[in-house]
């Protein structure tokens, strides 16, 4: 005589999966049979309104907006050339650290702040001096060239 295969855990196991399966069945039925069968057209049309939203009910006609076909844009703008803004800035020095070497200018149009390094000078400045300066682009951001006490 010899052992019998299944195991107290593939018992479970088993167990397990029949009941899953029979919730599963249970579940299906009832979806089954609570279900609307047989929805009109009317009940499964959707409307948008003139914000965008899904409603149940149709537009109002006298809300419509008539558009003039030429004023529909369907592509990017075309770039238009701009008038080159001037290279020199003006702007006031609102942190300057002379052992290290470097500080920041507050631009007085955009009130950007720029950075500024002490090989850009061409003399001493301080906090609060008004400069003129070029800006050009780094891999960090904005930096101030160029720059001369006014």
């Amino acid at each position: 005589m010899s052992k019998s295969q299944e195991s107290f855990g593939k018992k479970e196991k088993e167990k397990k999966r029949k009941k899953l399966q029979q919730e599963k069945k249970e579940k299906m039925e009832e979806r089954k049979a609570n279900a609307k069968k047989g929805k009109t057209l009317d009940e499964m049309m959707a409307y948008i309104d003139e914000n965008g939203n899904i409603s149940s009910t149709p537009p109002d006609p006298r809300r419509f907006k008539t558009f003039k076909l030429e004023d529909i844009q369907t592509s990017a703008p075309k770039h238009l050339a701009e008038e080159p803004e001037d290279p020199i800035r003006n702007g006031v020095v609102t942190f300057f650290n002379d052992a290290k070497g470097f500080g920041f200018i507050k631009d007085l149009v955009s009130q950007e702040s720029v950075f500024i390094h002490v090989n850009q000078l061409s003399e001493r400045i301080s906090e609060n001096d008004k400069v003129s300066f070029e800006v050009q682009m780094s891999h960090k951001g904005p930096s101030a060239i160029n720059v001369k006490k006014i």
